[in-house]
């Protein structure tokens, strides 16, 4: 698993997909989002709860805006594949479970995996070996950005139909690239055909943040920098807006964690919500 074509997810993958397990495991329902693959995949030592970034207060308000972003995102892929939209782009896929959980849904998608090459081939291994298998409606496209591949490209070459829309996701990933590569990603994504999605998350300036995880987001804002992957990029919602259009986009709007508190949270009576002002989404078309 050392190899590096046969690497395991970064820690920041694993941890998202251990926080989704943690909100099935130790907040009551209704869950937000019912999610445990992740962590079959993983397979972690029986005592993964006792871990310091599992622990349930301090994490409580990081799980709840991993799970709401989740749900958000496939609740816009039922919508669009409702209207008839086939094809589903998911950059920077790491854990995603989408097409193990709701098959039902997804067996009518061409559903597009981006990822590197390592931890890909990691996930296919796994899901081989857990007997999910890799449908033929699955495709993995390993793209080694690091060596400057294009995704667009490689996603081509593995089946996607440029002249037909698609729906692309992308959580977790803005804020470790320059703003340069932010808007090349929106420009990449604006030129696909009408019709199309685009739904990426964004981390705003951590002073801007809820005081109760300021401190959680700026200490992962220094784990970040010392393991070598900085977090390079904030937008306030003007500011991703406005990349967005200068992109070429012809609409887009900011979801924020209000607005997923409303759709999500609403009646719990144990104080569960994704916090103000931390990570949020952005919803653009073609």
């Amino acid at each position: 698993m050392s190899d590096k074509q046969d690497a395991a997810p970064d820690s920041t993958a694993a941890r998202v997909a251990l926080w989704r397990a943690l909100h099935v495991e130790a907040d009551p329902p209704p869950h937000v989002l019912e999610d445990d693959i992740g962590l079959q995949l993983l397979a972690p030592d029986p005592d993964w709860r006792r871990r310091g970034d599992m622990d349930l207060q301090f994490t409580r308000p990081f799980r709840a805006s991993i799970v709401a972003r989740a749900r958000f995102i496939e609740d816009l892929v039922v919508e669009q594949a409702g209207r008839g939209l086939a094809q589903y782009v998911i950059l920077g896929a790491g854990l995603d479970s989408f097409a193990q959980r709701r098959p039902e849904i997804a067996s009518h998608l061409r559903v597009f995996e981006i990822d590197p090459p390592g931890p890909q081939a990691w996930k296919r291994r796994r899901l081989i070996e857990l007997g999910f298998g890799i449908p033929d409606w699955l495709r993995f496209v390993p793209v080694d950005f690091e060596a400057g591949e294009a995704w667009r490209d490689r996603l081509v070459a593995a089946g996607f139909d440029e002249h037909k829309p698609a729906i692309v996701v992308s959580t977790g990933v803005s804020m470790y690239l320059s703003k340069e590569a932010n808007a090349a990603t929106l420009r990449e994504v604006a030129a696909l055909a009408p019709g199309s999605t685009l739904a990426m998350t964004f981390l705003l300036p951590l002073e801007l943040a809820d005081p109760a995880v300021r401190p959680g987001l700026e200490m992962a804002e220094k784990g970040a920098r010392a393991s070598g992957t900085p977090f390079l990029s904030f937008f306030t919602p003007p500011q991703i807006m406005t990349l967005a259009r200068e992109a070429g986009f012809a609409e887009s709007r900011h979801v924020s964690a209000a607005d997923l508190t409303r759709r999500y949270f609403m009646g719990r009576t144990d104080g569960l919500r994704p916090p103000n002002h931390a990570e949020e989404l952005l919803v653009a078309t073609t």
